[in-house]
């Protein structure tokens, strides 16, 4: 698929994702762009690396920023945040492939964690109305 289709079709998912579902495109974003870093430290191509990992970290911070602090979760989710953010910066300061696959592997399970944890409550709301 081209560039142009692929930007078509992910603002399509974007406009008519409901708001969960928005969580989980940022957490697939950033899983993408840390797969591209790696990608990057690989060839030495480190100012990709270095945009990437950037783009990584700005999908983080806006997870971070948009947490409903009214839940005791965030405070452990921003906690989380803050680890990755920190190892991500190190991944990138170093060209640390190591520290980046965890930082991929901590989002990924977050992903599917969230995403498994909200197609869950839809069905249990769906039952009961």
């Amino acid at each position: 698929m081209n560039q142009q289709a692929q930007d078509t079709y992910l603002r399509m998912q974007i406009n008519t994702a409901a708001a969960w579902e928005l969580t989980a495109l940022l957490y697939n974003g950033c899983i993408k762009f840390m797969k591209q870093a790696l990608v990057a430290i690989e060839n030495k191509n480190f100012e990709m690396k270095n945009y990437n990992i950037k783009r990584a970290t700005d999908i983080i911070n806006e997870l971070s920023f948009t947490l409903d602090r009214n839940y005791e979760i965030s405070n452990d989710l921003s906690s989380l945040y803050e680890y990755i953010l920190t190892t991500l910066f190190e991944a990138n300061i170093k060209n640390n492939s190591n520290k980046l696959n965890e930082c991929i592997e901590l989002i990924t399970d977050l992903r599917d964690t969230w995403t498994k944890s909200m197609k869950q409550y839809h069905a249990t709301a769906k039952v009961q109305s």
